[in-house]
């Protein structure tokens, strides 16, 4: 089974899909899409949602995190190296221990500006 760039199994069973014939990924008759149809062509990409990324379950999710183009990034992306302390503590309160931990980082340039 092939891996995908986290190094997680993508699910494809490529022996399976190396073994599929051209009659077996042919479209069926009443499919109205022709891939020799420049038409149908052009008409399938105008109407398609390209994402990067696997599948459908990432197309949604890229769908969902679109913040259209006049809108900046709420937070930057950045490295940072904490103490494992401080990590295991923040993960230790469960799903969402990122933004209690920038919760917590607010509350202290808060209490310490001035």
């Amino acid at each position: 089974m092939k891996s995908d760039v986290t190094g997680k199994p993508s699910g494809t069973d490529l022996a399976k899909l190396r073994a599929l014939t051209d009659a077996d990924i042919a479209l069926d008759d009443d499919t109205p899409y022709d891939p020799n149809d420049p038409a149908a062509v052009e008409a399938f990409w105008n109407n398609a949602i390209v994402t990067p990324g696997g599948g459908v379950d990432a197309t949604l999710a890229a769908l969902r995190r679109a913040r259209g183009p006049a809108r900046k990034p709420r937070k930057t992306q950045l490295t940072v190296r904490y103490s494992p302390e401080v990590v295991a503590y923040f993960k230790a309160t469960g799903k969402g221990w990122q933004g209690r931990m920038d919760a917590a980082l607010k509350e202290w340039i808060a209490q310490h500006s001035g």
